[in-house]
């Protein structure tokens, strides 16, 4: 069975595109990016950008676009048991059409990776096949916000994620 991802959130004026691999289990039973309660990403979110987990997710992610943000993951669909990255099965991922994407978001400045595994299936996956100014936009990986990333303090991941997005958009 595979898991697939959720539609972008996203509007036509979104400067940043903020990458995860793909919804965890939490995620993917109540529909919503991030919805796993230790994650962090909702949390540093509401310190940036005032899209705290206290308000309703259709009210975060509101505040996301208003600010140029956009939310997507790399892979459409994948197989992977449970929620961790490292157990995605690498041959079964079906990456999302990012040439479409960017030709329909002409203002995305750059590329935001949710985590190293992101980031790794997007250069494996997805960079090969974008055209050259696709494959030009900046992309900067940022610590995973996942519960299953604790070695980091909160304090330190927000730190990393101000320092770039609070300059790039």
């Amino acid at each position: 069975m595979h898991d697939k991802c959720f539609p972008p959130i996203a509007d036509a004026h979104a400067r940043v595109l903020i990458l995860g691999s793909l919804p965890g289990q939490v995620s993917l039973q109540r529909q919503q990016y991030y919805a796993h309660p230790h994650n962090a990403f909702w949390k540093i979110m509401g310190r940036l950008f005032g899209a705290g987990p206290e308000l309703v997710y259709a009210e975060r992610t509101q505040r996301l676009i208003e600010n140029g943000i956009a939310l997507w993951d790399v892979c459409a669909s994948a197989q992977r048991p449970g929620s961790l990255d490292a157990a995605i099965v690498h041959s079964s991922v079906v990456p999302n059409a990012f040439a479409a994407f960017i030709e329909s978001h002409p203002d995305i400045g750059l590329i935001c990776f949710n985590g190293g595994k992101a980031a790794e299936l997007y250069r494996r996956q997805v960079l090969p096949g974008l055209p050259a100014a696709a494959q030009a936009i900046r992309t900067a990986t940022l610590p995973s916000t996942s519960p299953a990333h604790a070695a980091m303090p909160f304090e330190e991941k927000l730190t990393r994620w101000a320092a770039l997005l609070q300059t790039s958009h």
